[in-house]
């Protein structure tokens, strides 16, 4: 009796086992906005796609793209928006590939590759950077991604180099409190009073790039920051701003750079975005709201009004879907505080997955998503950067996911389809495997998926590096067709 009882002990053991051996496989890839490891035991016995098709994914990315595209509604579009006939657009395109003939971009994606007609992708971007001492404003990029550049990961130097180069001073746009504002490393911040609204979970607001509305829980809710010296331009900004979209009657008391004197207004009542303004030196300062009730806000700003000034809208977890339902008033009238002269789009960790090597309905959704950025920042280039690099675990080894060819080639066809300049992450890192060469590097974490600080400098020099190749293409095509 007893050995009945126990045989029955081990096989209800076993059952609760194998239920939590397939229960950990059935693990979500990120709870709470922390990645999690599947865990897979039969990953030994688990078909992986063979030799054939990752060699068709490969030539895949190496051939010319044949994607048919309506060439002619592209072509409609950009004259409207930049003045140039189409005859301009063909002088263009002849030009181009004869100054571009030597470093034109392939798949190793050390190069822009812009598809626009007349390769006028950048070509407002470059116009500001040109026009930069004349301009009475910065030139404003905004870098929008998901965990890849989150806590100003590659964004920090690209901002930096860009600042050095072309002038201007200041983070920019920082969220009122967000995931990462304990460790970002490029701004010193806290908030306390706060209820935090996500573009990724609430669809009862009227949002816009930030993707991130809060709204005080409390009399008295506080946001203070402190500027920091690690990266250059950083230590000190001339302007300081706090925007917000709601208020009725809230009073904003303000102490700059540790001074005694407390500023005190009452903020004029809003039903669109606002912004709050200072001119001086600041270091640090500490914002307190009373009579708040109705009162909605955004985030502050620290920026120079010259020079270059580069947002970070990262939000863990974005595919880049949302922004295909951003509310058109809201970004216009954000780009009347904030005028941007180019976004970059960084998406795809949170699309590739290892089971799936089809990403055409991603390319489909992103063409509408591309589409209403570019109805909602009329006046804003977009380049729109490939996914990077991600390793999975086949024969013991760390190698490149198939899936990631995939997607990678559906993001280019995507650029293609939309007509906008186009950057290879994944070419830039160095292709097939470079994240297993990032990780042996410390240049990735040991996810094979994120980089730390110092791979996303190695990211940022090669994107700054193609921009500014681009530039002096494009500068050289401006000089002879003027």
């Amino acid at each position: 009796m007893d050995a009945k009882n126990n045989f029955g002990r081990l096989r209800a053991i076993l059952l609760i086992a194998l239920a939590i051996c397939l229960g950990l496989y059935y693990l979500p890839d990120e709870v709470g906005g922390f990645r999690i490891k599947k865990v897979d035991f039969l990953s030994d016995l688990r078909v992986k796609p063979d030799a054939l098709s990752l060699d068709s994914l490969r030539k895949q990315l190496d051939e010319v793209d044949s994607l048919q595209v309506d060439s002619a509604a592209i072509r409609d579009s950009l004259m409207m928006a930049k003045g140039i006939d189409s005859t301009g657009l063909a002088m263009r395109d002849s030009l181009y590939a004869l100054l571009a003939s030597d470093s034109k971009a392939d798949s190793a994606g050390t190069c822009i590759e812009d598809f626009s007609p007349g390769h006028t992708g950048l070509k407002r971007f470059y116009a500001a950077l040109n026009k930069i001492n004349t301009l009475n404003r910065p030139v404003r990029v905004a870098f929008l991604g998901d965990s890849f550049i989150e806590g100003d990961i590659v964004v920090a130097d690209f901002r930096s180099q860009l600042q050095s180069r072309f002038g201007g001073e200041g983070i920019g746009f920082v969220p009122v409190t967000s995931e990462v504002a304990k460790f970002r490393p490029t701004i010193e911040q806290k908030a306390n009073g706060w209820k935090t609204w996500s573009k990724l979970t609430d669809h009862s607001h009227a949002y816009t790039l930030p993707c991130l509305l809060f709204e005080p829980v409390e009399e008295g809710a506080t946001v203070s920051f402190k500027t920091v010296k690690r990266y250059s331009g950083l230590a000190k900004a001339s302007q300081l701003k706090f925007i917000y979209t709601k208020n009725q009657a809230t009073v904003m008391s303000l102490v700059v750079n540790g001074g005694a004197d407390t500023i005190r207004e009452t903020l004029p009542p809003a039903e669109t975005v606002m912004q709050y303004q200072m001119n001086g030196s600041f270091t640090s300062g500490s914002f307190t709201f009373t009579h708040t009730e109705g009162f909605q806000a955004m985030g502050f700003v620290l920026e120079d009004n010259r020079g270059v000034v580069v947002d970070n809208f990262s939000l863990r977890g974005n595919s880049g879907a949302i922004l295909g339902s951003l509310d058109v008033k809201a970004s216009h009238d954000f780009a009347k505080v904030r005028p941007y002269d180019l976004i970059i789009l960084q998406y795809g960790l949170n699309v590739v997955n290892e089971e799936t090597l089809s990403y055409n309905w991603y390319r489909q959704k992103m063409l509408k998503v591309i589409q209403h950025v570019q109805e909602c920042f009329p006046n804003a280039d977009i380049l729109l950067l490939g996914v990077s690099d991600r390793s999975w675990q086949a024969d013991g080894e760390f190698k490149t996911m198939p899936a990631v060819l995939s997607l990678l080639h559906a993001q280019r066809q995507l650029a293609k389809q939309s007509g906008v300049p186009f950057w290879n992450v994944f070419g830039a890192m160095g292709g097939e495997n470079s994240m297993v060469h990032y990780v042996n590097n410390n240049w990735a974490s040991k996810d094979y998926t994120h980089l730390s600080f110092r791979g996303g400098r190695e990211i940022a020099n090669k994107l700054v590096k193609a921009i500014l190749h681009e530039k002096e293409i494009i500068d050289e095509m401006e000089k002879t067709t003027d």
